[in-house]
């Protein structure tokens, strides 16, 4: 099948909604469906405002519309609401073409916390973008009942997945060489550094040992600055970052919003326990398993989380495999029939490359959540 994605998220952005989709179309190319991509690299940008490293598309309209017709694809999935995921939007429903969309972020809570707008509104939105869509995919079923108490509708419940052979198990925790013998026990974060993330409730966490903070965004130098303590190492290569979740002795995932539980499966997989909330992406992602602790007190969830063992919290990540998500993304698309399929006139076909995005066959990509 020729699938084409339109999202506002694509490298070299550094979160977690990118390294989702770079993850799940290298498994949709290596199951033999052929992907175009269409991202924001394609066209003029500009810096979003409050998260300066995110691009996103200028006035995208024309070139997208020539972009989509080109692609002639069997499926049609918009993965965000951006400038890009609207523009999609409207070209579709002008064409008549079904398509499906994604739900990765609580918008309405980023816009309530950053802009102070009502969620109401946020979600008035949302209920506006996703209506036409043929099925909106989301990662955990609390978010799919949340959305549909607050109108939503068509919502597919579509689990993430965690690449388990670059994130393989560690018996004990290991030296990460750029940091060198740290104190243990080794408390890690992952993620973006920013006010919604809540990582200020790492940060205050009174434990032992050592603090690790990998990732970046719009606090980390002001943070920096304020926890000299604690180790900054920005963004990594996937490959780096996967030998410092196998230094640390317990992953600590702050976040009370965020729905996006690929950090703590790559965590799991390396054999390192998670401490949470007992809050949407945690409960999806642990549930009543042993991987971990889930507590309305943060440091009480730290201190069970230890007592974890690295094969339990492993074998839990074993059951989120990229195939599987992959298979239920395929599932969940609404295929064209075959007219809305032949090849327009005078258009190029256009492939991943072509399209602007790049071959994913054999490369470990520079993202965090």
């Amino acid at each position: 099948m020729k699938i084409l994605i339109v999202t506002d998220a694509w490298q070299p952005q550094a979160h977690g909604v990118v390294t989702t989709l770079v993850e799940l179309v290298r498994q949709l190319q290596a199951s033999g469906h052929e992907v175009v991509v269409i991202q924001p690299g394609q066209f003029r940008t500009w810096p979003c405002p409050g998260h300066r490293d995110v691009h996103l598309a200028l006035f995208p309209g024309r070139r997208l519309r020539e972009l989509m017709d080109a692609a002639e694809p069997d499926a049609i999935h918009i993965a965000t609401e951006g400038p890009l995921g609207w523009a999609a939007r409207r070209h579709c429903l002008r064409r008549k073409l079904a398509f499906t969309t994604g739900f990765h972020t609580r918008l309405p809570d980023l816009l309530r916390a950053a802009l102070g707008v009502p969620l109401s509104w946020g979600y008035a939105l949302l209920r506006w973008f996703h209506r036409p869509s043929r099925g909106v995919m989301v990662p955990t079923q609390h978010t799919l009942d949340m959305l549909k108490a607050r109108g939503l509708r068509h919502l597919r419940a579509w689990t993430h997945g965690v690449d388990t052979r670059l994130f393989a198990l560690a018996d004990a925790p290991v030296v990460y060489p750029p940091l060198g013998p740290l104190a243990h026990p080794v408390s890690l974060y992952v993620g973006q550094v920013s006010g919604e993330r809540n990582i200020g409730a790492f940060l205050e966490l009174d434990v032992p040992g050592s603090k690790v903070v990998c990732g970046a965004g719009p606090l980390r130098s002001a943070l920096r600055l304020r926890y000299p303590n604690v180790h900054w190492l920005g963004v990594l290569p996937r490959h780096e970052l996967a030998q410092v979740y196998a230094a640390a002795d317990v992953f600590v995932f702050p976040s009370r919003s965020d729905s996006q539980g690929r950090v703590m499966l790559e965590a799991m997989a390396s054999g390192v326990p998670v401490a949470a909330y007992p809050v949407d992406g945690p409960l999806q992602v642990i549930g009543e398993s042993r991987a971990g602790a889930l507590r309305d007190d943060l440091r009480e969830a730290w201190s069970e989380a230890l007592k974890v063992k690295r094969h339990e919290a492993r074998d839990r990540a074993l059951q989120f495999g990229w195939g599987r998500a992959a298979t239920l993304f395929v599932s969940h698309l609404s295929v064209m029939p075959r007219p809305r399929r032949q090849r327009s006139k005078g258009l190029p076909r256009l492939g991943v490359e072509a399209a602007g995005a790049p071959n994913l066959s054999h490369k470990r990509h520079q993202v965090v959540e």
